[in-house]
């Protein structure tokens, strides 16, 4: 989808093509990794989204949040404060957990086909 973005006629670096596909994600919504990666031309990088999350600037207002795993769950350790603050910006924007996941049938950016688990266009 975004794989073709440029900036000053360059291509854009894996990791700035991750965080242009997060910004896209509403409010109010989560993607997975895999899809996120997807969407980025990258499929079946999954951990290189994570990678590029890790590493985003601490200033950035890319939604990092709306980010979770396949499971429907937030990937970070429970213990550390990074699980609390996304789970407050979550929270924040409307999106419930329920027995710490998140319903993706609900709240998922992409639309899923009963089918394939493909998304549809």
């Amino acid at each position: 989808m975004l794989h073709t973005m440029k900036r000053s006629m360059r291509p854009l670096s894996s990791y700035q093509l991750i965080w242009s596909v997060v910004r896209l994600i509403p409010k109010g919504r989560v993607a997975t990794y895999s899809e996120v990666a997807e969407q980025a031309g990258l499929p079946g990088q999954a951990r290189l989204v994570g990678y590029a999350l890790h590493n985003l600037p601490s200033d950035s207002s890319v939604p990092w949040h709306r980010v979770i795993n396949a499971r429907g769950e937030i990937s970070l350790p429970k213990d550390g404060g990074h699980y609390q603050r996304q789970l407050q910006l979550l929270k924040k924007e409307g999106v419930k957990l329920h027995r710490g996941k998140v319903d993706r049938s609900k709240y998922g950016w992409l639309k899923r086909s009963n089918k394939t688990g493909r998304s549809a266009s």
